[in-house]
């Protein structure tokens, strides 16, 4: 299996883009989706996921 790493999509800390580019999808929807989610879940969850990912994905290779 890849690895998940932050890619080129990056906007805040690229956890979004890169679980995009992992999954082959396009990067705007795993961020509505991340943010219908977030909301859905009164937010604090997500908002801690999303911060153990930032801290757990490597980041992207600097080779592409």
């Amino acid at each position: 299996m890849a690895a998940l790493k932050k890619s080129k999509n990056k906007m805040i800390a690229g956890v979004c883009g890169g679980l995009a580019e992992w999954l082959g999808w396009d990067p705007t929807v795993v961020r509505l989706g991340y943010v219908l989610v977030s909301i859905l879940s009164v937010a604090f969850p997500g908002l801690l996921v999303y911060i153990i990912l930032w801290v757990v994905m490597p980041a992207a290779d600097s080779d592409e």
